[in-house]
Order: structure tokens, then C-alpha cells, then sequence
């Protein structure tokens, strides 16, 4: 059985505003209905594969299981990064885990933010570099180039692509060229796009470490000696993870070593870099539109209109080669050839101290997910939507008081020692200070709007009394 190793801790700010630091694009919907993650997860399964292991931070936990089990597949294992250090630790920290569990573990590592349209095609290449990563080698899987791609490194290869799909010997990786290196490589035939995805043994993973990387391995063991179960999570260890060095495992291990080997693609594949890429994946009308949600384009050539916000229309007039993404809190316009650029606007968003820079507009917690809907003088208005039999924690607020209005489901409400049941377009409120939960104990997901109404309305002002999710003082939701 093979391994997946899904690492899931990246950003993914190109692509911002849809996705941020909060909630990166690896959970959203890019291109249907599952996210990138799920569609990952889904095409690592089946018979040739074990339960995947998955490797996050702490903010994306139940952001991961949620998503996993509206697909129906249960991981192996949660493993939960004090911090982001980089693909290196993440990857060693997933062979230490199965290595532990399996001396002849087999992983297949890949990220959790690429689109692979064709899933068998995919599972086939792999299945064409297991031989070599059963003989001692690590197998890396290139994409054959359509065309000279600045925005990718590449794989060198030792002899020039031909009809065999199997492992070939790899020269050496190659940094991302400039236009004209990149139109060389291709002429010259033997050279790949590197995808990042990874398939070995991890006794030989652990020995390349050991080789090339020796000052990764013993943070990494020790986080993992050290870590903690909680909530069905493992925890590692923080005091050692955060002493690891913050580096890719390019970097670390496979530009030394002598052991690999490439098994090219062929296949359809992006790594959805940036907004110009979800344009070419979209469903273009005959003069190169694309449009997702309420959008509208009036006389446009070869751009994207999106709108991600309920309510929010976006009409586009005499655009040419432009991309226009819409939300609730911000709003992006950029000339198609500044796609790469999208990163600055974050810079610059932060550095002016934007909440959306970073922060997406629904915030997700264990329990569902809320927004804001209004916020002024001594007052806020938030939805709140709750999963079935999920459980908010028993907590009170020192400076604000709160209304609830149910518009779908069934509450149970505790306020004090009081339970009680609130239906649709029933509501209640809770007291200045006065501790109380809120519950869904239904089959279907709950939604409410919330008027809090004090002096502070930040969401660190809570006590908390009792925790399903073991969270913390002062810790959100």
C-alpha cells in the first residue's frame, strides 16, 4: 500500500482575495464543487492506497476533517505543525509517522493545491515510478512542458523524453529560468516541469536525511517523540518543531542526492499559481471569457469576471485582458499580464494594517463558520451557521450582550442553568456576563443571525467554561 502524504499548510496569496492566510485556496472551490483539497484527497484513494496523512497547522484541523468526511475518507493521521518551517520537516515528520507504523512504508507526497483533472491517468504514473522507489530510489513526477513556463522550476532529466513513461535517471532540478532559458529547455527535450510530488520508501527517505539534511532530523524526531493526541489530532511537539529549519525539501534533500529518478506526466495538470491560471481552467465563452457566479461581461475579450459575495454583481464593460474577482470585503482588479503580482497587494494590504490582507470574511471554528453582516458604534450583526450535533463552548462575555434570531433549524440554547429550544424565526437573548452555549441537536445545519450589542465587541472577549474542541482561554468561537 502506498501513503499519501497531503501537505496542506500554504497560502496561496496569488490568488488572493479568494484565498488568505485564514482560509488558503487549497479549501476553496476553484473549479467545482469540491475544493482543491478534497478533489487531492479523493484522487490519492482507492485500492492502491492506504488512508491519506495529512500535514497542517493548527488553524486548518477541523477545516481538514470537515472536508475529508463530506467525501467520505477517514485519514490515517492528522499531523499538526506548531508553526510553518517549510516542506523539509512536514515531509520528514510524515515519514518518521509511517516509518513508525510500517518499516516498509511506500508515501506518495504531494500538495494539496494542484488541479489533476484526469485521476486514473495520474494514479497510473505513479504506479509506473513504484518499482524505482522499491528498489531504494526517490521517484519525482515532472510534468511534460507544453510550452516555456517561467513561473515553474524544472527537472533535468538524463536523456531526452521518448514513448517510455517509466522512471528515467534525473540530472539535477533546475530554479526557475527567465523566458528565453525556458524556451531552450524546451527545445532541448529533456526537461520537465517540477509538480513537487514525491513517491519512496521512507527508510530511504529517513536515509537521505540523514545524509544530506542531518540538522532536520533530530527536531523533527523529537517533535514527533513528544507530540499529543488531541481531539483525534497528533500535536508535535513545539518546543522542538519551532528549532527546525525553515527550508523545502528541494533544498534539503533532492538536490543532493544521487538516488533519483523522474517518471514524466503527460496529463493535464496546473498548480493554479495565480488568477491566470483559473482563467485557462474555466470554461471560456467564444471571446475568451470566463465567468463565475453573479458576473456579467458586456463586450469583454480574454478576461475573468468572478463574484464570490451573495448578492454582489459584477459587470464588466469593454475589458480587455482583465481579471475582476469580487467579495463581501474586497474587491480585485488587475491587467491579466500582473497576475504573478496579486502577492503585492497583500504586502501592501498589510502593511497598511487591512483585516483583509489576511483575514477571510467567513471565519471557520470546529463547530461551523459565521461572518459579519454589520458592524458600528456598540453594535455587530453576524450569521452563524452550526454543523449538526456540534456544540459551541460554554462561555460568557465581560462587555457584551447578545441577541439570536434562528432562520434555519433548531437551537438548544443553555443560558445559566436553563435549556431551551429555539425554531426558526424564534429568538433569544443573553445577558451582559451570564454564561451560555449554543447547540445544534439536529440533522440539518443550524443558521442564526447574532446582534451583539456592549462596549467591545472583539471576538477575544470570552470566558470560556467548557470546551468539546479543548481550546483555550481567550481563544475564538
Amino acid at each position: 500500500m502506498i501513503y499519501p502524504v497531503i501537505l496542506c499548510g500554504g497560502s496561496g496569496t496569488r490568488l488572493w482575495p479568494l484565498s488568505r492566510k485564514s482560509y488558503p485556496k487549497q479549501f476553496a472551490p476553484l473549479l467545482g464543487t469540491e475544493t482543491l483539497f478534497q478533489s487531492s484527497a479523493r484522487r490519492l484513494s482507492g485500492p492502491d492506497f492506504a488512508a491519506p496523512i495529512v500535514v497542517t497547522g493548527s488553524d486548518f484541523r477541523f477545516i481538514v476533517t470537515q472536508q475529508l468526511a463530506e467525501i467520505g475518507i477517514s485519514p490515517s493521521a492528522v499531523l499538526i505543525e506548531p508553526e510553518a518551517r517549510n516542506t523539509a520537516p512536514a515531509v520528514l515528520a510524515a515519514t518518521l509517522w509511517a516509518l513508525a507504523k510500517d518499516p516498509e512504508a511506500v508515501l506518495l507526497v504531494a500538495p494539496s493545491d494542484h488541479a489533476i483533472p484526469d485521476a486514473a491517468s495520474f494514479c497510473a504514473a505513479v504506479l509506473r515510478g513504484l518499482p524505482a522507489a522499491s528498489s531504494g530510489q526517490i521517484v519525482t513526477f515532472g510534468i511534460a512542458p507544453t510550452r516555456p513556463e517561467a513561473g515553474y522550476g524544472y527537472l533535468e532529466l538524463a536523456q531526452p523524453l521518448g514513448a517510455d513513461d517509466g522512471a528515467m535517471p534525473l540530472r539535477r532540478f533546475v530554479e526557475k529560468p527567465d523566458l528565453d532559458k525556458a524556451q531552450s529547455m524546451l527545445a532541448a527535450g529533456n526537461f520537465l516541469w517540477n509538480a513537487g510530488i514525491f513517491l519512496f520508501r521512507a527508510a530511504d527517505m529517513r536515509a537521505a536525511f540523514a545524509a544530506h539534511a542531518p540538522d532536520v532530523l533530530p527536531p523533527v524526531t523529537a517533535a514527533l517523540a513528544g507530540a499529543t493526541s488531541d481531539f483525534g489530532f497528533l500535536r508535535l511537539a513545539p518546543e522542538a518543531w519551532n528549532t527546525a529549519p525553515d527550508i523545502s525539501i528541494d533544498y534539503a534533500v533532492m538536490e543532493h542526492s544521487s538516488t533519483l529518478a523522474a517518471v514524466p506526466y503527460r496529463g493535464e495538470w496546473s498548480d493554479l499559481g495565480g488568477w491566470d491560471s483559473i482563467w485557462q481552467k474555466t470554461a471560456l465563452d467564444g471571446r475568451g471569457v470566463a465567468t463565475h457566479g453573479a458576473a456579467t461581461a458586456i463586450d469583454c475579450d480574454n478576461s475573468l469576471l468572478r463574484s464570490d459575495s451573495e448578492g454582489t454583481e459584477l459587470v464588466g464593460i469593454g475589458l480587455k485582458n482583465i481579471i475582476a474577482v469580487a467579495m463581501n470585503d474586497a474587491v480585485l482588479i488587475a491587467d491579466m499580464s500582473r497576475a504573478q503580482d496579486v502577492k503585492l497587494a497583500v504586502s501592501a494590504l498589510r502593511a497598511k494594517g487591512a483585516a483583509q490582507a489576511e483575514h477571510f470574511p467567513k471565519d471557520h471554528r470546529p463547530w461551523g463558520w459565521f461572518e459579519s453582516l454589520s458592524l458600528g458604534d456598540r453594535f455587530q450583526v453576524k450569521r452563524i451557521f452550526v454543523h449538526p450535533k456540534a456544540s459551541l463552548s460554554l462561555q460568557s462575555h465581560h462587555h457584551r450582550a447578545e441577541h439570536w434570531i434562528v432562520v434555519q433549524g433548531v437551537a438548544e440554547v443553555t443560558i445559566g442553568e436553563r435549556v431551551q429550544f429555539i425554531s426558526e424565526n424564534q429568538s433569544v437573548y443573553i445577558p451582559l456576563g451570564e454564561k451560555h452555549r449554543l447547540s445544534n441537536p439536529g440533522k440539518v445545519g443550524l443558521v442564526l443571525i447574532e446582534v451583539q450589542t456592549g462596549s467591545y465587541l472583539g471576538d477575544d472577549d470570552i470566558i470560556r467554561y467548557d470546551d468539546v474542541y479543548a481550546r483555550g482561554q481567550g481563544a475564538k468561537g
